[in-house]
Order: structure tokens, then sequence, then C-alpha cells
């Protein structure tokens, strides 16, 4: 479904382009659930947002379902069905959740709509009318941002450390919502975490450190692997 072919990235400081991204090769399939984990610092949201198009690959290509889209816009690779959901989601001031939902999903059935605020979780008639501004939790920008994807009918699926800035109650909420995902197959998951419970979830795990994938394979494999490694788990692992 998407492949990055030797992808690197640099961005310009203002004395010379630090590497961030080095040699990239990473091959994504329809109907798997990837988690991309590895120390901070190391290009995770980088190689992220590279994939979305809010960054621009320094050299390197990538394809979506057969089609370069090395130089698509956030627009086009959204018509394409990928979605992004950011570790802090924008709030917007005016525009109430059954709108921004509506917008998102490029319909106003609101019955369509109440679906998917309860498919994350959320009681449609305390929502609908609220606006998406700061009276709304972490948690609950979490799970409307997640029901703004879902109502896009998406592909490609790709999740910044959705666990950032949450409460334990609203982190669980979350791995049920990841766990319903897992079962559609016609859809790739990517989810940046160093949450064990969301990398228990995964079919494949991938290390990326120091702006290169260090090792790709199964969670059963991995997941111990990068236990054992971590002298300070909460590098790589933050038990909930």
């Amino acid at each position: 479904m998407l492949q990055l072919k030797d992808v690197c990235y640099a961005p310009q400081n203002e004395k010379e382009a630090v590497p961030v991204l080095r040699d990239i090769n990473l091959t994504l399939e329809q109907g798997r659930f990837y988690v991309i984990t590895g120390p901070n610092g190391g290009g995770k949201s980088s190689l992220a947002k590279i994939i979305m198009g809010i960054y621009k690959p320094t050299s390197g290509k990538i394809f979506f379902a057969g089609k370069e889209i090395t130089d698509f816009s956030i627009t086009e690779r959204a018509r394409l069905g990928i979605g992004y959901a950011f570790q802090q989601p924008p709030r917007f001031k005016g525009i109430t959740v059954g709108e921004l939902l509506s917008l998102s999903g490029g319909q106003q059935c609101k019955g369509i709509t109440c679906n998917y605020l309860f498919d994350v979780g959320l009681c449609p008639k305390d929502y609908v009318q609220r606006e998406v501004n700061a009276s709304l939790s972490g948690g609950e920008l979490k799970r409307i941002e997640i029901a703004s994807l879902l109502s896009r009918n998406y592909r490609l699926a790709i999740f910044d450390e959705p666990e950032a800035g949450i409460d334990l109650w609203s982190f669980s909420r979350l791995t049920d919502i990841f766990k319903r995902m897992k079962q559609k197959k016609e859809v790739c998951t990517v989810i940046i975490s160093h949450q064990e419970r969301i990398l228990k979830l995964a079919d494949e795990v991938i290390i990326l450190a120091e702006g290169k994938i260090q090792e790709k394979g199964n969670k059963e494999d991995l997941l111990e692997k990068i236990i054992d490694k971590c002298d300070c788990r909460q590098d790589c692992i933050e038990r909930v």
C-alpha cells in the first residue's frame, strides 16, 4: 500500500542541513497494524509528517497504492485516503463537533455523524453541539479527532503518540478504539507510541533510532528485545 524508497530528510537550520531521517526504505501493507517506536529524537514524528506531506523529503520517493506521491500536497494525500492525527489535536473556536465531522466527511447526515461519535465512545447528544475549544479535555479531543478520521473513509491512518497528554481512563478508551480499528482489513494503521499496551496490538513493530530503521518484525520478537535493551524503560516503554 505505502512504500518509501531511500527517503532522507534534513531540515535546514541557520548554518547547515541536519539529517533527521537517513535512507528510509519501508513498505506498509493494507490490513496491517504497525507501531513505530524508539528513543526520543529518533525521527518518528518526522517520518509520520513525511508520509502525510507536512514535511517534504530531501531525497527519495514515496508511493501509495502504486502511485508516486512524493510531490503531492497534504490535501492531495488526504483525498487518496491518508489521514493523520496530531500529538496535540488542534482546537477550532466557533466550530462545533458536529460541524467538524461533517466537514471532515464531506457529508451533512446527522445520523452518520452520531455513529462516528458512538464508535469512539462519546455520547452524540452531549457533543454534537459543543465547540471544539478549550472546554474539551485532551482525551475528548483525541477521540473527536479519531472520529473525524473515521468519517473520511481513510485507507491509511497515522497516529502520532495518541497517548500524549491524556489520563489513564482516556488511554483505556483509546486502546479499545485501536482494537476495533485493527479489525478493519481494508485499512493500514500506523501508530507512533512508547506504550506497551499499544505495542502489543501491533502486527509488526518498527524500531526507529538515529534517523534509521533499526529493526522491523513481529511484536513477539521485538517487544522482548526492546524491554531487555532499555536500562531506563521510560525511554522506550511507559507502562500504563
